[in-house]
């Protein structure tokens, strides 16, 4: 006899696809939990290029024309006994992009419980990094102890933020910078703000990198021989075939491009597993160079 198809559990049955993918780098546990995707204009991923190129890009994708699902990636890392979240998504706050905000209720079907939270990294304070901390409710599971760490100019630059190099949707800036100072305003004696580098917990090391916004920070993972880069807002998945394509959301474009670029090449010459906030979920793979760009090498899924 047939059997019915068997359904997600109560309260999460329309969670029809993967919205987590776990993995090991040595002895660390990390676990990649989708956050949904929010649609964009196509132009905000390449500002710099001509419609023409643009049109072209994304016809082969199978993306656009003129709008894009961006994906939203957030990660968790366990080492010894921390467990790190890096950057919490969207949040709920925001009506207009009802797919995304999802990391609350995607870490509860996870089984983490966020009062076992024991650090957050925050690798930049736009909206769709730290909005997921302002959800009602999410404050008041984590522990009144958790210890929120961004880079101190980052913190420094969203006192007083310039927008004058962005290319952003008119109403954003106002919006990421209200959510910017929201954040800092509930969890102000909970951020522990570092310069260059700071070793968060054993094997996991959040360093500056700047470019995208100035505080701008990524998360590397090692154990033994094993290693896993979390670039954050590096790079866009239209990095590879064009790293000098400018992001609208970048605060010093020609920085970012510079960061991303050194970012891809050291990836490419250690084979490191590689992972970045908006790339297509799981986002777990690894780069390789492919003449003067890079080619996206995306991980074989281990179940």
């Amino acid at each position: 006899m047939n059997q019915p198809l068997e359904l997600a559990p109560q309260g999460f049955i329309e969670e029809l696809v993967p919205s987590r993918y776990a993995l090991k780098v040595g002895d660390i546990d990390v676990l990649v939990v989708s956050d949904g995707v929010l649609p964009l204009p196509t132009e905000t991923m390449s500002t710099n290029a001509s419609p023409e190129a643009r049109a072209v890009w994304f016809k082969d994708m199978f993306l656009g024309p003129d709008m894009f699902d961006w994906a939203l990636n957030v990660l968790v890392v366990r080492s010894g006994e921390q467990t790190i979240l890096v950057d919490a998504g969207l949040g709920g706050q925001f009506p207009g992009f009802p797919r995304a905000g999802q990391f609350p209720k995607r870490l509860t079907a996870a089984g983490i419980d966020l009062a076992s939270v024991t650090d957050i990294v925050i690798t930049h304070m736009h909206m769709d990094h730290i909005g997921g901390l302002l959800v009602e409710g999410v404050k008041n599971r984590l522990s009144p102890d958790v210890r929120i760490h961004v880079t101190a100019t980052e913190v420094k630059f969203w006192e007083d933020p310039d927008f004058t190099m962005t290319a952003m949707p008119s109403p954003v800036p106002d919006v990421l910078r209200a959510t910017a100072n929201q954040f800092i305003a509930a969890y102000r004696s909970n951020v522990r703000t570092f310069h260059d580098e700071y070793e968060v917990a054993p094997g996991v090391v959040a360093k500056l990198t700047g470019g995208h916004t100035p505080g701008h920070c990524v998360v590397y993972v090692t154990s033994g021989n094993e290693k896993l880069t979390f670039a954050g807002d590096a790079l866009f998945p239209v990095a590879f075939d064009h790293p000098d394509w400018q992001n609208g959301f970048e605060h010093d474009p020609q920085e970012a491009e510079n960061v991303r670029v050194r970012l891809l090449r050291e990836a490419a010459a250690s084979g490191e597993l590689f992972i970045a906030t908006h790339l297509p979920f799981p986002s777990v793979g690894r780069v390789a160079v492919d003449g003067d760009n890079f080619r996206w090498v995306a991980g074989f899924w281990d179940f």
